[in-house]
């Protein structure tokens, strides 16, 4: 998924395209970590960019490689030694972006109880709606889905894992729930997208906040899907915490019982 505005090629083109936000993204994380050979980032952030793009103007099936490459300003040998071909392509960028969205939490550290960044997420996809468009139109929307529950689950998992709330969860039931809350937030993602008076301007999604029928903000949409995580961790700790009283108070019962049952005489 490209993450910052189309090149500026698309300045003589009548037909808005949507700012995707590779900068915007960026932005939000940190400087630090690996570090990418800047030609070969900038040429991987090109092509991304081109072909999302042109995936706004015409069917993904219609393009092809050479423009994306004529888009791009990249030749087609150095095409070659990144991608296969533009599926290649779409999924590395695609990739890309999940990667660096789902552990947004993790890198800049943030000292709070969210275990996803929900509201940055649904105020970027917010921004790229008319390439969401474009990708159901290609079928692409899938992959979107099931790579963003896959990257957001592992992400979920290793937060939980970090948060004193949270880390006294069991590992294999803690993996679980972080996909179960994966799942719920793509869900609740692709049902906020949906709603037919989503694009209300702010005074009007304000009236969600007073039981409107505005569409909920993202800020919103990050205090209900947390709330719902939390819920299902509190139940889940409460629920450990009884098994181990009750196994606990069988054990007490079973020495009892071996107590009495030994004999009075040798």
């Amino acid at each position: 998924m490209s993450r910052k505005a189309v090149p500026s090629a698309e300045k003589s083109r009548s037909k808005p395209v949507a700012k995707t936000s590779r900068n915007l993204v960026l932005k939000l994380i940190p400087k630090g970590g690996k570090k990418v050979d800047q030609r070969v980032r900038r040429t991987r952030n090109a092509l991304g960019d081109a072909l999302i793009a042109l995936m706004q103007e015409k069917p993904f099936e219609s393009v092809t490689v050479q423009q994306v490459l004529d888009r791009a300003g990249v030749g087609r040998s150095t095409f070659y030694t990144h991608f296969t071909d533009k599926n290649d392509l779409f999924l590395s960028d695609l990739e890309d972006f999940l990667e660096m969205m789902s552990m947004l939490l993790l890198r800049r550290r943030e000292a709070s109880n969210r275990v996803a960044p929900v509201r940055e997420m649904f105020a970027h996809v917010a921004e790229m709606r008319p390439l969401l468009g474009a990708l159901r139109a290609a079928d692409k929307h899938r992959d979107f889905l099931e790579l963003g529950q896959e990257y957001f689950a592992r992400a979920i998992d290793q937060r939980l894992g970090e948060l004193e709330a949270s880390r006294s969860l069991d590992r294999a039931k803690r993996t679980a729930m972080a996909h179960g809350f994966a799942g719920s937030l793509f869900s609740m993602m692709v049902w906020w997208l949906d709603r037919p008076n989503f694009g209300l301007g702010k005074s009007d999604r304000l009236k969600s906040k007073t039981g409107g029928n505005a569409l909920p903000t993202p800020e919103i949409m990050d205090d209900l899907y947390h709330q719902m995580v939390w819920s299902g961790v509190a139940g889940q700790l409460e629920q450990a915490k009884n098994a181990q009283a009750q196994t606990a108070v069988a054990g007490e019962l079973s020495k009892a019982g071996r107590r009495i049952r030994k004999p009075i005489f040798p």
